[in-house]
């Protein structure tokens, strides 16, 4: 992806992002809500809302992807796994018409396919044969992770895909989305707000404000020891164990700005508690900071001695 900008008439909503995607590497975007990070995720997919304007370049392989790669080249993973199950048809059934949407076989071949995908992911027999109503959320979940990849995508799309699941769900269905995209070979990237597991489960982390990528690098690096004011802010504002009772969870103060009403100086100014007046005027460039790549003119490294 290559400084991809998305604008509606109110203003840009993506800004400028650029990353590259790496076999079997999990890079998650990371954020508050309105940075810009499902329309990223969607300009992949070649989804993006009607009436968008698109900018930049993106390639898989060299060669502009778009909706008719979708479920062959493309997979995504949606939010809500019941809603994207038909209630009428079997498990089994929903996997065998995403082989033959894109492949041409027979019935009884697709099906075979759609039953090894879903043994892969953990399903027994008897609950791929079953109507999705009968399965439980996080059975759901992996009935829709192995639909997604029965056909062998290099990049999965997952967007939120635990949201709807307890802890203890998401942390499976996360590891076994990992752990199957890695061994099909596959990227996968992953839109999410919990910056715990993404932690345990990216190898990289893009983290985005203001339809900007603000930092990217490992995820050790990132969240571990971060250089951006904003990457701090966020990870601040996480609860932490051990706060004492009645106090007041952390916050990271004020609201990002809505498209169309940024200045010409860096999005993140009116919260930053280290800008100055080179910041409120000039909107940093994405450059390289103690191994990863920073948007600010006064990285944690340069101002903490």
């Amino acid at each position: 992806m290559d400084s991809l900008r998305i604008g509606f008439a109110d203003g840009e909503a993506v800004r400028g992002v650029s990353f590259d995607l790496y076999a079997g590497e999990v890079l998650a975007l990371v954020g508050e809500s309105g940075a810009g990070k499902s329309l990223t995720a969607r300009a992949l997919l070649g989804t993006v809302p009607r009436g968008a304007l698109v900018g930049g370049r993106v390639l898989l392989r060299g060669r502009p992807v778009g909706p008719a790669d979708l479920g062959r080249r493309l997979a995504w993973i949606p939010q809500d796994a019941m809603s994207a199950l038909s209630p009428v048809h079997r498990v089994e059934d929903q996997a065998a018409f995403a082989v033959r949407s894109v492949t041409r076989v027979r019935r009884g071949q697709a099906l075979a396919a759609a039953r090894r995908a879903l043994a892969e992911v953990g399903l027994a027999p008897e609950w791929a044969a079953a109507f999705p109503h009968a399965l439980s959320g996080g059975m759901q979940q992996r009935a829709v992770i192995a639909t997604a990849l029965v056909n062998g995508p290099e990049i999965v799309v997952a967007d939120e895909p635990t949201t709807a699941l307890d802890p203890e769900r998401q942390e499976q269905v996360l590891a076994l989305l990992r752990e199957r995209c890695a061994a099909a070979g596959a990227a996968l990237l992953l839109v999410s707000h919990d910056l715990a597991a993404v932690r345990r489960h990216a190898d990289r982390v893009a983290v985005m404000y203001a339809g900007r990528v603000m930092e990217l690098g490992s995820a050790d690096e990132v969240l571990g020891r971060p250089v951006a004011p904003y990457t701090r802010g966020l990870l601040a504002s996480l609860p932490t164990p051990g706060l004492p009772h009645r106090s007041r969870l952390p916050v990271l103060s004020g609201a990002p700005p809505a498209p169309g009403t940024m200045g010409t100086g860096c999005a993140f100014t009116p919260r930053c508690p280290q800008a100055d007046d080179v910041c409120r005027h000039e909107e940093p460039a994405l450059r390289v900071v103690d191994g990863r790549r920073v948007a600010c003119h006064h990285p944690y490294e340069e101002t903490a001695a």
